[in-house]
């Protein structure tokens, strides 16, 4: 069985009740339940949440909600991790066996069920590869990056790089923060997203945009006004 995890506790604290706060006339949770149905890729597309309301929003755009997450994990001291263990762990006390597993956030309008898809294929096209999750390009040189001392001198971090051709560097890759599919056994055992055992699906960095402050809300809706305009 294969199923999407949306992870969705109601206590966001930087932007008030982020996970359904309308965005573009829909609760931000439903592009992501859309594009996890619209993929075919799942048996199940569940909603973790601690909340009644965000439980009821889930539901009516057509995710599963079967449990409420216990109090022990949902405050802001728990991973992602922990939530993937409780919800795989309450369907196998189920008598219900899953194989893969996609983590899918809450907060990601700019996913696609393309993008969920091409991840599934990865994840099953090679024995050895544990997790595929969205990443994207650093728009700047990482290796030219500065850092600034509390008297607001400027040093480099790698000052060997200072004369060294922006060409000549190496590209340089982030996690886009949208989904994680991964084999049941490698989120159990707790296994790192970013090692040699994965791989990842590459986004255009027009598609990628952490929402966790109002300034980020702002630009995202600006971004996606752009794009569904394309």
């Amino acid at each position: 069985m294969k199923i999407a995890i949306i992870p969705a506790r109601g206590g966001s604290k930087r932007i008030p009740r982020k996970n359904i706060k309308l965005f573009h006339g829909k609760p931000m949770i439903a592009y992501s339940i859309e594009a996890a149905l619209n993929s075919g890729c799942f048996d199940k597309v569940i909603v973790s949440t601690d909340d009644q309301e965000i439980a009821e929003v889930a539901k009516q755009y057509g995710a599963e909600v079967p449990f409420i997450r216990p109090d022990d994990i949902s405050d802001d001291h728990a991973t992602t991790i922990d939530v993937i263990h409780h919800a795989v762990q309450w369907y196998e006390h189920q008598q219900v066996e899953i194989d893969y597993v996609c983590c899918l956030y809450a907060t990601a309008p700019f996913v696609t069920a393309e993008d969920l898809k091409l991840g599934y294929q990865k994840l099953v096209s090679d024995k050895k590869v544990e997790f595929v999750f969205s990443a994207t390009s650093f728009p700047f040189p990482i290796q030219r990056a500065i850092k600034l001392s509390t008297s607001g001198a400027v040093t480099m971090f790698a000052p060997e790089n200072e004369l060294v051709r922006s060409q000549d560097l190496e590209e340089a890759y982030h996690d886009a923060g949208q989904f994680y599919w991964g084999k049941k056994s490698a989120f159990l055992e707790r296994k790192s997203f970013f090692s040699p055992h994965s791989r990842v699906v590459l986004l255009p960095r027009q598609r990628v945009q952490d929402i966790d402050t109002d300034e980020d809300w702002h630009f995202a809706e600006t971004l996606y006004s752009l794009i569904d305009k394309s």
